[in-house]
């Protein structure tokens, strides 16, 4: 016999009279716990459909304040469609266990520093390499990063408990979130959905036009989750975490932040295409994550559609995520989230990856191949043989001729001759150039500020021009403003930097941002790169002669992407000397 759905709020419970004997709780007489009645959106929603508990969690008392790697269970396995354990995958991912630093199970609360004073350390490290690393190890500390990386990544999924509700703070909050919807033009559809999920139906309730404040927290009362899409576009402390860690992953870094009623469910069980860091922010909310259904469904090029219960097993995962908690998922793993009744949860989501992988570089880099092999190799424009539709395709498979492995053959003789026509670096430029087009600009430390064009003091002063002149001398030490902002890349005849400098923090509002750079310029640009995070003197750029070498310092110092060691005088107009 199945054992008997347990709620999240029978789960919280069970918590608290473990803490509290005196605490009760009141069933009807169908057994199950009773929850507050609630007003609802045009007419009732009838009660969410029940979570399956895992016995090993209710247990789970103290939980952890660290990273708790999660393998298949041994308990015997669902017949429910989707129930298959990982180890039952075909090519699956599976990994062992193995003890991970930080993952002894502990009630002691983790202690870190706060976010704020954590950015303003990062601005000490002159390495943007280094400062997302240091960035990343904050987000999942205590746990090493090298050992997330090896033992986790793209694996399975992790749990960090630190029992420290303010580890997140300042991060973002719903004073926040209020303060948006009052100040900034929030658009339903564009910057905010307004969801629910009752009796395993998912709806998004968006009206047109701006979400202001009285329409959108009638939603919220009325029992809808909110979720803002883009909330490094008016946060900028998730404008600067994300710009940060885009570094680290070498590919855009976005979020999404929810808010969630007491006792309600925003979303339907589903999976993503990104890789998801969820950080607890406010309140509490119950998980439950799945394993992949099967092999074609493990780390997805695309999110999935919305899942029922009865597409489940059970869950290889259930917890209650508490402020200040982390939960880490690979795509591909099936999630839903839950609202316990005596609290709402606000949490935001770090997601990274998507469609970041190797199939991803071979689409850029095989019509490439192709098309050099076209131009290189005769063998590629040779004719088909006029009989080929004769004993290929479908309708031929199981047919015998000769000639079917013949052409088969040729094909893979092809295929195999097209490796070395593939222009592996070029293609690795494309994806760079895509993924300078789609992540934020940085966000400039006060040093970063005042040693670049954006801390140059001209202005209009008494009807003049003041402090208008900034020059760049022979030994100037300059260095690009971030390891990752500009890529040199080859465009047909000429050369071309891309930069992300000037982006737009609303993702794609802008076109892509370039340079063409000249032929006899394109070395000294490459030095630059190369030199970096190390100032190196105008004077050492290789170009022919000083007055190339200051024209292409300052034309980069113009465009915002270099900056100066010493922090640069105006110098003095004519006016000003006479």
């Amino acid at each position: 016999m199945a054992p008997p759905r347990v709620s999240a709020f029978a789960v919280f419970q069970q918590v608290k009279q473990e803490t509290n004997p005196q605490l009760g709780l009141e069933k009807n007489n169908k057994g199950g716990i009773s929850k507050p009645s609630q007003k609802m959106l045009k007419k009732k929603k009838k009660p969410r459909s029940k979570a399956l508990l895992m016995k090993s969690e209710a247990q789970e008392g103290d939980g952890s304040c660290a990273l708790q790697p999660i393998i298949s269970s041994n308990k015997k396995k669902s017949s429910t469609k989707g129930g298959k354990a990982a180890s039952k995958i075909p090519n699956g991912t599976e990994v062992p266990p193995q003890r991970l630093k930080g993952t002894e199970s502990s009630s002691r609360q983790h202690v870190g520093p706060p976010l704020n004073s954590v950015l303003q350390d990062l601005g000490k490290i002159q390495n943007s390499k280094e400062r997302a690393k240091a960035l990343f190890e904050w987000l999942i500390s205590p746990v090493n990063p090298d050992d997330f990386f090896r033992c986790i990544w793209e694996k399975k999924p992790a749990l960090i408990k630190r029992h420290n509700s303010k580890y997140f703070n300042g991060f973002f909050s719903t004073s926040e979130f209020d303060r948006i919807l009052r100040e900034d033009n929030v658009q339903f559809g564009v910057n905010l959905d307004v969801t629910s999920y009752t009796e395993g139906v998912r709806e998004t309730h968006n009206p047109p036009g701006r979400a202001l404040p009285l329409v959108v927290w009638d939603y919220y009362k009325n029992g809808c989750s909110l979720r803002l899409l883009n909330p490094q576009s008016f946060s900028s402390t998730v404008w600067n975490v994300l710009s940060t860690l885009q570094e680290l992953f070498g590919c855009m870094v976005g979020a999404n932040t929810y808010l969630t009623p007491p006792s309600t469910q925003g979303f339907a069980p589903h999976y993503d295409d990104i890789e998801a860091f969820v950080v607890q922010l406010e309140g509490k909310k119950h998980w439950r994550v799945y394993n992949p259904r099967n092999s074609s469904e493990m780390l997805p090029q695309f999110s999935s559609g919305n899942f029922t219960d009865g597409d489940l097993g059970e869950p290889i995962l259930e917890t209650i995520l508490e402020a200040g908690d982390l939960l880490y998922f690979p795509r591909g793993f099936i999630h839903q989230g839950d609202c316990l009744p005596d609290a709402h949860s606000l949490h935001i989501t770090v997601s990274s990856f998507q469609r970041n992988s190797w199939l991803d570089l071979l689409d850029k880099l095989l019509p490439a191949a192709l098309q050099i092999a076209a131009e290189e190799d005769v063998e590629f424009r040779k004719g088909l043989p006029l009989d080929y539709l004769d004993y290929m395709g479908v309708q031929n498979v199981e047919s015998s001729d000769p000639r079917r492995k013949n052409f088969i053959e040729k094909t893979q003789v092809l295929m195999r001759k097209l490796a070395e026509y593939a222009p592996v670096d070029a293609a690795v430029d494309q994806k760079a150039k895509a993924f300078l087009h789609d992540c934020l600009p940085p966000v400039l430390t006060p040093a970063e500020k005042g040693h670049s064009v954006h801390g140059a003091p001209a202005r209009w002063e008494n009807g003049e021009v003041k402090d208008g002149i900034i020059q760049l001398e022979k030994d100037t030490s300059v260095r690009f403003l971030r390891g990752g902002i500009a890529r040199l890349c080859s465009e047909g005849e000429a050369c071309v930097l891309y930069y992300s400098t000037d982006n737009s923090r609303v993702y794609h509002q802008e076109a892509p941002k370039s340079i063409e750079v000249n032929a006899e310029h394109v070395e000294a640009i490459e030095y630059l790169l190369h030199c970096y995070p190390q100032c190196v003197t105008v004077e050492s750029i290789p170009c022919e002669d000083l007055d190339d070498k200051l024209a292409v310092a300052s034309m980069l110092f113009e465009k915002g992407l270099l900056i100066t060691k010493e922090q640069l005088t105006p110098l003095a107009s004519s006016e000003e000397n006479e």
